[in-house]
């Protein structure tokens, strides 16, 4: 079965695309990173496709970040860092069709790759957003930047700081503008989806021209953040084994920001 699983209607000019990993909580392992590039280029392409909704299988969650059993080789340098999630969005790989992501369920870590890169978010009552980086000695450094672009300063400081202590509800997701609407429970994918065929009624030049206009509009902040991340990273990270005691020491117990 494959991780990335891919469904289009083109009625409604609308492909869906679903992590296919729920056994691992759509954990990214290094197979999933290079099949999500490889259909956000194929969807490039694919002129019967005009909007795009990304979910995850399962109830549990979107999307829990890398595969903590994921190997990464990195060099022995501060200045360089290795991140096999930085090519898995959708703007990454050149895609400016329209994305909408429906989220049920956990959303954390290496999930803010994507979301990121989404136009908006769809979540019902069971959505959760939390950043693990800090609590096991690792710096937030692309999620930080990436989601400074859509919650407020104060907000994203929180999130990423407080690491596994605490989760961000999804009302107070919504409140703070993270995610655009809030659908029942198990009626994310629905809403993203009848949004998304919306969009992609409009003439899709005009459509992909806004959203290359708006992505242009956080562009240099984010640019900037970005440029600093590989030594922060590389600097600020824990070695190895500690980070492993501190996730095999992590509690279980967390709060539940409403």
């Amino acid at each position: 079965m494959s991780s990335v699983l891919v469904s289009a209607d083109q009625d409604s000019g609308v492909a869906v695309v679903t992590l296919n990993r729920p056994g691992r909580l759509n954990a990214i392992d290094l197979e999933m990173a290079g099949r999500l590039a490889d259909v956000w280029r194929e969807l490039r392409f694919d002129d019967t496709v005009r909007a795009v909704v990304l979910t995850g299988a399962g109830e549990r969650a979107f999307c829990t970040g890398i595969d903590r059993d994921a190997v990464v080789p990195q060099p022995n340098s501060p200045y360089a860092q290795d991140d096999p999630l930085l090519g898995i969005g959708p703007k990454a790989n050149d895609l400016w069709k329209p994305v909408v992501a429906a989220v049920r369920g956990m959303a954390c870590g290496g999930a803010f790759y994507l979301l990121g890169e989404a136009e908006f978010i769809v979540a019902d009552p069971t959505a959760a957003f939390f950043d693990p980086h800090t609590t096991y000695g690792m710096v937030s450094a692309y999620e930080s930047v990436l989601m400074a672009q859509r919650m407020p300063y104060g907000e994203v400081a929180r999130m990423v700081l407080t690491g596994t202590a605490e989760r961000i509800s999804a009302r107070r997701a919504y409140e703070v503008g993270l995610v655009s609407e809030l659908a029942p429970e198990g009626e994310a994918l629905e809403a993203a989806t009848a949004c998304a065929a919306v969009i992609a009624g409009h003439p899709t030049e005009a459509v992909q021209g806004t959203v290359r206009a708006l992505w242009a509009a956080s562009e240099a902040g984010r640019s900037q953040g970005v440029a600093q991340a590989p030594h922060l990273i590389a600097l600020g990270n824990a070695a190895g084994e500690r980070q492993a005691r501190l996730f095999a020491e992590r509690g279980r117990a967390y709060r539940l920001r409403e």
